[in-house]
């Protein structure tokens, strides 16, 4: 039963790819065993073991520009399978001193100036980096120049060249750059991997897909390029199809033994917006098993609760992504058993454009739910004007928080409010596993429809993210 929630399927694990690097001319012995571990592991799609395997290689050989430039490809790709903001800053990091010390070591290298520029067009992300995006960008461009000036024939130069064109957003120079790349060498699968990045932003989402598919191809155990295949055929409500890629991502990394929850948040999200809430907190909580340490998947089991009406489910996950909690609190959230399973305190996440919906669901459940023999509104207010200071002009979200605010700030006039009361659901309909039941409660029930209409999960309606 639960493997066909998952969606499992079986794929084979191909072993050879093109590396887009040529072989360094004389390595050493030790460094060249390392680095061929490190391609078996990056073709086989363990990003984390070829991150080792190359950092060994770099001990071995630490003037090899290109290890050190092919160990900073991978970090920053790797940093896409990351799940909070802090932990893809610290790896989009790593990669820029792996990008920048092949530099050091070749300034007149090509390809180390093309990886530099891809590795700073990542990191200039502004919601990881904010205040150096332009700067990142900019700088990126003139590595890509510089790489193209020392070989006119670089196509990666031309590809990453191209990829911060759309971040800059000069569509037509992103464009030129990349057909012009598609021309050289189209057996590379960074080319057809912004290609369709291309299309993507150009809206074009069907010739994006058939470009993922095509770098997928070239790199067929690269679960980056599923989830991304699978959240583009989400944005266009082809759900099975996108249930299929997603899926496709989870069976690769379950072969390889990897705990990487992506794949299953996004399938959990994918179901939630097919209005099945049961498979997606079956496969939330897959997420969480594999990752039990990450705020937000708490969040997003909260989000689900939240969307399914269980509201007194959504409070203590969200209260867990948002401000943290003990290994008690978490243990609940996880339906574990204190007794055998490890015991993890959860650090609450940052307020950002990426987990501010945790923030605004987790105010409004608290003030909708308020009653008189509890404090929740005492919760409430904190976390409600930390989002109103932050995102006074975003007139959704001001949307949303404006009548719990309200709610708060006129306790006594809402109390006395003929209340409506929030019935348990069918147990063998809809209650989610591993979720208290919603016992009857007074409340707002049409406060708490406004914002369900108002909420809605991060990336749901994007390709960036799972």
């Amino acid at each position: 039963m639960l493997g066909s929630l998952f969606l499992y399927r079986a794929v084979v694990i191909q072993k050879t790819i093109r590396s887009p690097f040529e072989p360094t001319p004389v390595p050493t012995r030790i460094s060249a065993s390392y680095a061929l571990e490190g391609e078996t592991d990056f073709t086989a799609g363990n990003l984390e073991a070829a991150i080792t395997d190359y950092k060994e290689a770099v001990k071995q050989d630490p003037n090899n520009a290109q290890l050190w430039s092919e160990l900073a490809r991978i970090q920053t790709y790797s940093s896409a399978s990351l799940t909070t903001d802090d932990a893809s800053r610290t790896r989009l990091q790593e990669a820029l001193a792996s990008a920048n010390q092949a530099v050091k070591v070749a300034p007149d290298n090509s390809t180390a100036h093309a990886v530099l520029a891809f590795v700073l067009d990542w990191n200039s992300n502004p919601i990881l980096n904010p205040g150096q995006s332009a700067a990142m960008l900019t700088q990126g461009e003139q590595e890509a120049s510089r790489a193209m000036f020392l070989d006119p024939k670089n196509t990666l130069a031309l590809a990453y060249d191209a990829e911060i064109m759309v971040d800059e957003q000069k569509w037509d120079q992103a464009e030129q750059k990349i057909q012009l790349a598609l021309q050289q060498d189209p057996s590379l699968m960074d080319v057809h991997r912004v290609d369709a990045y291309v299309k993507e932003n150009e809206g074009d989402y069907n010739d994006s897909i058939k470009e993922y598919v095509k770098a997928a191809a070239i790199t067929p155990n690269l679960t980056y390029l599923y989830i991304q295949i699978g959240a583009t055929y989400r944005l266009l409500q082809q759900f099975d199809l996108a249930l299929d890629y997603f899926t496709k991502a989870a069976t690769i990394e379950e072969q390889l033994g990897m705990k990487d929850p992506i794949p299953f948040i996004a399938i959990s999200k994918t179901y939630s917006q097919m209005g099945q809430f049961f498979a997606a907190a079956l496969n939330m909580r897959k997420a969480l098993e594999l990752n039990p340490n990450t705020p937000e998947v708490y969040g997003e089991i909260g989000i689900i609760y939240f969307q399914s009406r269980n509201y007194e489910g959504a409070i203590p996950a969200l209260k867990c992504a948002v401000k943290g909690c003990p290994p008690a609190d978490s243990c609940d959230v996880r339906n574990c058993d204190p007794q055998t399973d490890p015991k993890i305190t959860i650090q609450g996440m940052p307020l950002t454009e990426d987990t501010v919906v945790y923030y605004y669901t987790y105010g409004s459940v608290l003030a909708a739910m308020h009653l008189p023999s509890d404090d929740y509104c005492n919760q409430a207010m904190p976390v409600l004007h930390q989002v109103q200071a932050a995102f006074s002009s975003d007139a959704s979200i001001m949307g949303i928080i404006e009548p719990s605010e309200e709610i708060c700030s006129n306790i006594p006039t809402n109390l006395t409010m003929t209340p409506v009361v929030l019935t348990t659901p069918n147990p063998t309909a809809t209650t989610i596993p591993g979720a208290p039941s919603p016992s009857p409660t007074e409340n707002t029930l049409a406060t708490l429809d406004t914002i369900m209409d108002l909420t809605a999960t991060p990336n749901t309606s994007s390709t960036t993210g799972p």
